[in-house]
């Protein structure tokens, strides 16, 4: 039996790669596809996702319109990352498959309750902010949810948008706070994991080498997406970090991390967003995720360009 997900993204070239992915894995049977504002504005992500889905051979998919404003602050978004449209790199056609009427936060919580309890899995690429609110909604939706496996927060890596703060969790603090506390069983993918996750000239050059319109749009994703990181962290490439939410979901025994407590930081002038996660077990609060902290990054590429090689 496939793994029922919805991806909730904004995206973003990594979060591209991300549904990529997903579309082109058997064990996951992909339910819908709900966009946040996030990386680019609202209007930009529902029309990526759109955009991917067709690149996927997928029109058929369900997109969903979520969230336009966090849940109680501006926001912020990182065109100087993903550039103007969020997707900046290749040049993909404008979708010609609908965008659904229905927001994306009533397609969460009515999607949860109609499928059999603990049978639906949360995927989240982007700030949480449609989670949250659909959470504050329908609150009991939270004991049916089979678990959330999110990218967002930082440790060891500390933040990647502010000194302390991952973008993700930055964006909408108190929308990470709740899903924090929900209950449901969380994993989370933070900077920690996806900074090992790194693009290389060879691991583009393999998704290159596939030849076809799919392998070629994700070249020219990481190629466009990995300039700032080279020149941020001086580094050989740049993180994928989306795609580690949905590779965790095909390939577990990629990924190693420790059951921890993990709580978000929404007062604080000077670490806002940040995850402060109680890796050495020096608190008695209890754990709440598992905070992954490595991956086998030759295991993870190969399982991209092998999933890929199928759209």
């Amino acid at each position: 039996m496939p793994r029922k997900i919805i991806i909730d993204t904004d995206p973003g070239q990594d979060d591209a790669v991300a549904i990529l992915l997903a579309l082109a894995s058997p064990e996951l049977e992909v339910l819908g596809v709900t966009a946040v504002a996030g990386n680019v504005p609202l209007a930009l992500t529902e029309l990526n996702a759109r955009k991917i889905c067709e690149l996927a051979g997928r029109p058929d998919m369900l997109v969903f319109a979520g969230c336009a404003e966090p849940l109680s602050r501006k926001l912020v978004t990182a065109e100087h990352v993903h550039g103007r449209t969020g997707l900046d790199g290749p040049v993909l056609p404008a979708p010609t498959m609908p965008l659904q009427s229905q927001h994306g936060v009533d397609f969460i919580i009515e999607t949860v309750r109609k499928q059999p309890s603990g049978t639906v899995t949360l995927c989240t690429l982007g700030p949480l902010t449609n989670i949250a609110t659909a959470l504050q909604r329908a609150p009991d939706i939270a004991d049916k949810i089979q678990e959330i496996i999110l990218m967002g927060g930082a440790y060891f890596e500390v933040g990647n948008i502010t000194p302390t703060a991952e973008f993700n969790i930055y964006v909408d603090p108190e929308a990470a706070d709740i899903v924090m506390k929900s209950g449901i069983p969380v994993v989370m993918m933070p900077l920690d994991v996806t900074h090992k996750a790194l693009t290389t000239r060879a691991r583009i050059d393999a998704f290159r080498k596939l030849g076809t319109p799919v392998g070629t749009a994700v070249a020219n994703l990481t190629d466009f997406f990995e300039r700032f990181d080279m020149e941020k962290y001086g580094s050989d490439g740049a993180p994928l970090h989306d795609p580690c939410v949905i590779a965790y979901l095909v390939k577990p025994e990629l990924f190693k991390g420790r059951n921890i407590n993990v709580e978000i930081e929404i007062t604080s002038d000077l670490t806002l967003g940040m995850t402060v996660a109680d890796w050495w077990g020096v608190t008695d609060r209890s754990a709440n995720a598992l905070f992954v902290g490595d991956l086998d990054a030759d295991g993870f590429y190969a399982l991209l360009a092998e999933r890929l090689a199928r759209l």
